[in-house]
């Protein structure tokens, strides 16, 4: 490969921080900012991604990706919402236009490698395979949104912060007095940055939620929903009932309208077993039989013990050691050896 690296930068620190890195590194570093939405805030980010850029001395270059963007990563979470189930965007976006989209506009700009802000970090095995791994920050790891990275994908990125901690990162920008060091992360879905969802899927989609029953287990009506994309699984607050004690979101039925509501010690919370599909392994091509690991079903908790076992070409079955609370359709679960990443699949049920 040659040494000519298109650096993703978003306009905060972590990426300004691994650009930095890399072409201090003696790499010949082109920053590249995806433009993925129409905003104020996209535009400002862009104009400190180009700021960290002259002061480093390197080329920056805005690439429009909004038409992808709104067709794959929001055109994804507009469907699964709608099907009720709860997606997450970032895994999408980082496969297809992070991890996609952007190494080909690398390759056809003459350079060989991409590089991003994530903290996680990459390697081989023995076999020359690659190895997508936990960051040396636990508080910060991100690996659990890279897990539908294939082979040539991780071939082709390098992390230069796996091995760090924020705080270094943060030092690193400020040393060098870079407009992004003291720059607050972003917390929220890019394109929902309120974190008003279901007013999202109303305006992208133009329909208009239509309302069912809320149920207890057993099916006795207990009042009207706005509609399913008001709720998720594990949902307590804004349910919009008074029942007398804390309810849950236990499960949603497109077909029905029904949302199920039980209480925070309801057997209906838990499960053991979890269905996945859309399987993706990185640490091998195929699993001949079960295999303990740690998985987590959602990005803030921790990783529990389980058994994975694989059952077809894109499936897979995790079986717990204890039962899970509200694992939620649509969202991942990444399956971990230790600090290395086995893979991942989509959660059924």
């Amino acid at each position: 490969m040659n040494d000519k690296v298109f650096a993703a930068m978003s306009g905060g620190v972590d990426s300004s921080a691994a650009a930095c890195l890399l072409a201090e590194a003696g790499l010949t570093v082109t920053g590249a900012t995806m433009k993925l939405l129409c905003s104020d805030e996209a535009d400002r980010d862009a104009k400190d991604a180009r700021a960290v850029c002259e002061k480093l001395g390197i080329p920056h270059e805005v690439i429009d990706f909004t038409g992808e963007f709104r067709r794959v990563v929001i055109g994804n979470f507009a469907d699964e919402y709608s099907a009720g189930r709860t997606p997450n965007p970032c895994v999408i976006c980082n496969k297809y236009l992070k991890f996609g989209a952007l190494l080909r506009a690398a390759e056809a700009a003459g350079h060989d490698r991409i590089a991003t802000g994530h903290f996680a970090r990459i390697d081989r095995d023995a076999n020359g395979r690659y190895l997508l791994k936990r960051a040396v920050d636990e508080t910060k790891d991100q690996s659990y949104m890279l897990w539908m990275l294939d082979q040539e994908q991780l071939s082709r990125t390098l992390l230069p912060l796996g091995a760090m901690r924020k705080t270094e990162v943060r030092a690193i920008a400020a040393d060098r007095g870079l407009v992004t060091a003291h720059k607050s992360d972003s917390q929220d879905i890019c394109f929902v940055p309120d974190g008003d969802y279901a007013g999202f899927l109303i305006r992208k989609t133009g329909a208009v939620p239509i309302p069912g029953d809320f149920v207890d287990s057993e099916g006795h009506v207990l009042g009207k929903h706005r509609g399913l994309i008001h709720y998720t699984v594990g949902q307590r607050k804004g349910l919009g009932i008074a029942l007398g004690q804390p309810m849950f979101v236990a499960s949603k039925d497109p077909d029905t309208r029904r949302v199920v509501l039980c209480g925070g010690d309801s057997p209906l919370l838990f499960r053991r077993v979890v269905t996945l599909s859309h399987l993706n392994l990185i640490a091998a091509d195929r699993l001949d039989g079960p295999v303990r690991c740690e998985a987590k079903l959602r990005y803030r908790h921790n990783a529990a013990p389980a058994v994975l076992y694989q059952t077809g070409e894109d499936s897979a079955v995790l079986t717990f050691d204890t039962e899970q609370r509200a694992p939620a359709p649509g969202q991942s679960a990444v399956f971990y050896d230790g600090d290395t990443v086995i893979g991942g699949g989509l959660i059924d049920a």
